[in-house]
């Protein structure tokens, strides 16, 4: 194991696989980075990229400096020292795992596979997934784990547009199928992160990666549950919230919004509740968590009606609603599973008129519909009867959105934080 030799290949271009294969090169590493998308691999071989972790201008760097490649799958995956696998593991309509890109991934490189070889999954899967599913479909390869070729776990923790953490800083969680599988991994991502991680096993690797996002599912949830009661009675909840967060041991703050988006934090909790009930067991509490933020949008959806003007005459017939922001975070362009998309179904159900503004996603579609985000300059918020703050990103006109607009709802606590500044 010559470190001076490593070669790697990064299996799925996506938000994962695309900033950690550009950082790998960086490092000074030959990576050739393998997706099934044709135009993608087009595009980043131009040097553009459509993740803002990773940066064009680092792509083409990397590019022109020979260390980084792009390509479709073929048998050039054989060449690698170590195959990082970073496709997407979504849930069916039926809330379970969806391994079909990991169980493709693991046949193409099993079917390729050489002598040697360490093969490390960062996909977000169920505790058991490495041993149970992965490693028997590479053993078909007539070559033994652990002997022949080697696999570990190591579970990805990008957070996407978050500027305080780059990739290298984050602490990597890495597990091995054997002791010695184990120290291959860490023999690369040693190389590549400030501080590795060592755990067991994969099944703790694999764990440790839906644990983290439970927790964050649990708390936003109930912060979100206490903001709607506190409402009701009357309460500022933000107000108590920044009181509490001013303890400086045993608190740590969460805040309330339109509900919980992204590939991880909704996905990740249920393929924890899916593999309980292999076991005959289930989280009462996770299941309550995931039942509130369900809810969210819907709830949102009812303080944009409820705001509508009621006392117009003639009321308008079909009311016309701004939703700024459908990205499920503020400074992405991601949308999946973004609170917004359902909030907007239901308003749009509801018979309203929906556009919305969001830079970062210039285009939307939703149920066979499209939509182009929509120019707020001049004028134009007063031409809606709600506008609704769905999310926050960066650098949005807030003075304008909170003086021209007709009736606002604030599901982000933009508009009390810039009152608060100013009184500051």
């Amino acid at each position: 194991m010559n470190e001076e030799n490593f070669r790697v290949a990064v299996v799925g271009l996506g938000y994962v696989g695309l900033p950690l294969a550009v950082h790998i090169a960086e490092r000074g590493i030959p990576v050739q980075g393998f997706d099934i998308d044709p135009a993608k691999i087009a595009s980043l071989s131009s040097g553009s990229s459509p993740i803002p972790d990773a940066a064009p201008e680092r792509i083409r760097e990397a590019v022109r400096s020979g260390r980084l490649t792009f390509s479709a799958p073929s048998a050039d995956i054989r060449n690698a020292t170590h195959v990082i696998v970073t496709v997407p593991t979504p849930l069916t309509r039926r809330d379970q795992p969806d391994l079909r890109a990991l169980k493709s991934a693991t046949w193409f490189i099993g079917h390729h596979l050489a002598a040697g070889q360490t093969v490390i999954y960062e996909s977000t899967t169920f505790p058991g997934t490495l041993e149970e599913v992965v490693i028997p479909l590479l053993n078909r390869s007539g070559l033994k784990a652990g002997r022949d070729f080697f696999a570990g776990y190591s579970p990805e923790r990008i957070d996407p547009g978050n500027a305080s953490y780059r990739l290298h800083q984050i602490p990597k969680v890495v597990s091995g199928f054997t002791p010695e599988c184990l120290e291959r991994v860490q023999a690369l991502y040693g190389r590549l992160f400030d501080r590795v991680v060592p755990v067991s096993s994969p099944k703790v690797a694999e764990m440790c990666k839906l644990f983290e996002n439970i927790q964050r599912l649990v708390n936003i949830s109930l912060v979100n549950e206490m903001d709607s009661v506190c409402e009701r009675m009357g309460i500022d909840f933000r107000e108590a919230l920044e009181a509490a967060a001013t303890k400086p041991f045993g608190f740590t703050p969460y805040w309330p919004g339109p509900g919980i988006g992204g590939h991880c934090i909704p996905v990740d909790p249920l393929y924890f509740q899916w593999r309980a009930k292999q076991y005959g067991l289930s989280s009462k509490l996770i299941q309550a968590a995931h039942q509130i933020n369900r809810k969210m949008p819907l709830a949102t959806a009812a303080k944009i009606l409820g705001a509508l003007p009621k006392d117009r005459t003639p009321c308008p017939r079909h009311p016309r609603v701004l939703l700024v922001g459908v990205a499920y975070k503020k400074d992405v362009g991601d949308v999946r599973e973004s609170p917004a998309l359902e909030t907007m179904r239901k308003l749009l159900g509801s018979g309203c008129e929906v556009d919305y503004h969001d830079p970062r996603v210039p285009e939307l579609h939703l149920d066979g519909a499209s939509f182009r985000s929509a120019d707020i300059g001049g004028d134009r918020l007063a031409e809606y009867d709600v506008v609704a703050i769905i999310t926050d990103h960066t650098g949005l006109p807030w003075d304008r959105i909170r003086e021209r607009s007709r009736a606002l709802v604030d599901t982000r606590g933009v508009i009390r934080a810039m009152g608060k500044e100013s009184t500051a």
